[in-house]
């Protein structure tokens, strides 16, 4: 299975990418895992949080196949406990989704077209993160899965 996350913009932080690419490292044991990077759009002082959303969504729409089984990384999403997670992502395997594609949105969320794409929707908490947090969030919150798929000692309950 490929999985796929993508992501709005680069990290300011040196230490923040460093972590996220010891995880992505670490996923590609299990699974086809890469990130992709989406460019910040430009000139946003003129525009309308609208018209960002949709923007950033033409490019998100643009990187996903017809194929492609689109979670929304959302604080409207539903919530899973990581083995609940994992549950999820097994699931996915066991049915034999070719692609997961999740998305890390913009600061104002996803345009409608997107969330109209959307298959599914996952909320990380309750709280608010920043957008260059959740990366890292979610690489191990993905490899926490995968570990305790493969019944790994990495989590414990």
């Amino acid at each position: 299975m490929k999985i796929t996350l993508i992501v709005t913009g680069k990290t300011n932080f040196k230490w923040l990418s460093q972590a996220v690419e010891m995880y992505l490292k670490r996923i590609k044991k299990y699974a086809d895992f890469d990130i992709k990077y989406i460019a910040n759009v430009k000139n946003t002082k003129s525009m309308t949080f609208e018209i960002q959303k949709r923007k950033e969504g033409e490019l998100i729409m643009s990187m996903l196949a017809a194929k492609d089984y689109l979670v929304l990384l959302d604080e409207q999403g539903e919530s899973f406990s990581s083995v609940q997670f994992a549950g999820f992502i097994n699931g996915k395997v066991m049915m034999s989704t070719k692609s997961i594609v999740f998305v890390i949105g913009g600061a104002y969320g996803f345009s409608q077209d997107v969330y109209r794409r959307a298959n599914s929707k996952l909320s990380l908490s309750k709280m608010t993160f920043s957008h260059q947090s959740v990366r890292l969030i979610f690489v191990e919150q993905l490899y926490r899965a995968f570990t305790i798929i493969n019944g790994e000692p990495y989590h414990h309950e």
